[in-house]
């Protein structure tokens, strides 16, 4: 196996800090979480317009960082993998805040501002009850 240099490492290392390094893709990484989450959601969680949560998908989608779902109309979005939550309360840690306040923004249930039909708690028919 041919070994690969520090400066190729270093590289592929920073694919995925290059993609979260703004604070609005923190955001979105947080306003995920450990779920899934719509435009919608995210619009209905951040106050932010489509078109631009849209832009920040994608590059977050481009860089293996999200994946997503199609369901009817709606796409959800989900974190590839659970570790970019340990980087961002890692980094989050390095600039001393608490791991413990950036636990109680990740996103761990629906947000019951949004519409969609991953956010709105299905209707139970009164005869059912």
């Amino acid at each position: 196996m041919k070994k690969q240099s520090i400066s190729q490492l270093s590289e592929q290392i920073a694919v995925p800090l290059e993609a979260i390094a703004s604070p609005q893709r923190v955001a979105i990484l947080l306003a995920i979480g450990t779920g899934e989450a719509c435009v919608c959601h995210l619009e209905a969680s951040l106050g932010w317009r489509q078109a631009y949560i849209s832009q920040h998908l994608m590059a977050l989608r481009k860089a293996d960082i999200l994946q997503d779902r199609r369901a009817g109309r709606y796409i959800y979005y989900r974190l590839a993998n659970a570790s970019f939550l340990d980087l961002v309360t890692a980094a989050a840690t390095l600039s001393g805040i608490s791991a413990e306040s950036i636990s109680t923004l990740i996103n761990t249930q629906v947000n019951p501002s949004c519409e969609c039909p991953q956010c709105t708690p299905a209707l139970i028919p009164a005869n059912s009850l």
